[in-house]
């Protein structure tokens, strides 16, 4: 009975009839017979009631059988069917979908810069802070400011930024500038008119003080800017300060002449490139006062370490195809004392370059440790020198060491106000 009115609500249940024109067709199941009567395009099937529920069921000619279109017999004549359309499915509404995805994505990565550019705000209104470590020019080009974050791979045994990273910042901001100018051409940090002479910049000397080296995660803003050295030099200075106090962490200068790079002769700044480069010269003192203490004429007798057969590999190389002057620092730790190393931290360095050195060039590194005037405070003085094998002298070097426990208290000299 329940299977009875069940079925009762969705087909109609015909009552009993003495109709004498369904004819038994035979049984189906147990005892039920059907019968079948054509009505123009469609085929009524007729069963006799189960009890007293009968069914009825219409069907129709399927449009296509294993791929083929067939028909249906009417009279004399075959109408064919029209293929319905394919149903809409997820599969083919996917491109739909994939541009609404598009448009998601374009909104939540455009929502997350300006969250991140606004979680960067700098601390002080006249600090410039870029967390992506674009450089940015300030006084019409005078002046160049880019961001370092200090990785992983940067920082030495002590966990803080070696002295290799810093400098490598600073020549990294150097070339920027140029570039950031439209200055910059086939070589490295050469002008047009540069390029036209087969001039390149070379390094004379480089003085570093360090009053505090960043860590592993800090950020590290360098300014940078050049002035007129004489009649035919350049100096170019630098500051670093740390992007969450402001305070400055390193200061540095150095001094640039021209070479010809076939040659390998100095020259004289050509009057082209003068113009080039003089409206870009600042009229500020230097950030680090000049070293004019003697270097120590050192020799197999007045060293105490020697470390020969350091030869360039070619990733030492730069575009001028002589090694980078970063690479010599590193050679200078070569026979720099262990113990000094482990038990100090580098607080500054002068260096005077000579001559270059090229790619096939074999080279000796000298060290001698001088005792410094604070006495037994635990300050050193080291010189050096890195001479080619057959004795001709590439660089020669100064470097103040202080104890790892000392604490900095010396405030630097601040870049000047109007270039802030």
């Amino acid at each position: 009975m329940v299977a009875t009115a069940a079925t009762s609500a969705f087909l109609p249940v015909v009552p009993p009839t003495s109709d004498s024109s369904v004819k038994p067709l035979g049984k189906l199941g147990g005892g039920i017979t059907a019968s079948v009567e054509g009505r123009g395009n469609g085929l009524s099937s007729k069963s006799p009631s189960v009890g007293n529920l009968r069914v009825r069921a219409n069907a129709q000619v399927p449009p296509k059988v294993n791929g083929s279109k067939v028909g249906v017999m009417k009279g004399s004549e075959t109408e064919e069917m029209n293929p319905s359309p394919p149903p809409r499915t997820f599969i083919n509404q996917l491109p739909d979908w994939s541009m609404l995805l598009a448009a998601i994505t374009t909104l939540f990565l455009a929502a997350e810069k300006q969250w991140m550019m606004h979680d960067w705000k700098p601390k002080r209104a006249d600090m410039l802070v870029d967390p992506f470590g674009f450089g940015k020019t300030v006084q019409d080009g005078l002046i160049y400011r880019q961001n370092f974050s200090i990785r992983s791979y940067e920082i030495g045994a002590d966990r803080t930024a070696s002295i290799e990273t810093l400098m490598n910042h600073l020549q990294e901001t150097a070339l920027n500038h140029v570039k950031s100018e439209g200055l910059l051409n086939d070589g490295f940090g050469s002008t047009p008119g540069m390029s036209k002479k087969d001039l390149i910049w070379v390094v004379t000397k480089m003085q570093l003080l360090v009053d505090r080296y960043p860590v592993w995660g800090d950020v590290v803003q360098v300014t940078t800017w050049v002035a007129a050295s004489g009649k035919n030099g350049m100096r170019r200075d630098w500051l670093v300060r740390d992007t969450n106090t402001g305070d400055v962490l390193t200061r540095a200068s150095s001094l640039w002449v021209m070479m010809n790079k076939e040659t390998r002769k100095l020259s004289k700044i050509p009057e082209e490139v003068r113009e080039e480069i003089g409206s870009y010269f600042v009229d500020y003192p230097p950030v680090v006062d000049e070293d004019s203490r003697k270097f120590l004429k050192l020799n197999e007798n007045t060293t105490v370490s020697i470390r020969t057969g350091l030869t360039p590999r070619w990733n030492d190389l730069d575009v001028n195809q002589h090694v980078n002057n970063v690479k010599y620092v590193g050679w200078i730790f070569e026979s720099t004392p262990s113990t000094v190393l482990e038990t100090r931290e580098l607080s500054s360095i002068t260096l005077e370059y000579r001559r270059e050195c090229r790619k096939d060039s074999v080279v000796e590194s000298l060290t001698s440790v001088v005792e410094n005037e604070v006495g037994d405070s635990g300050f050193i003085q080291c010189q050096h020198l890195l001479r080619l094998e057959g004795g001709g002298e590439i660089v020669k070097g100064r470097t103040d060491w202080r104890p790892k426990s000392y604490k900095t208290i010396r405030s630097a000299n601040p870049l000047p106000a109007q270039s802030a």
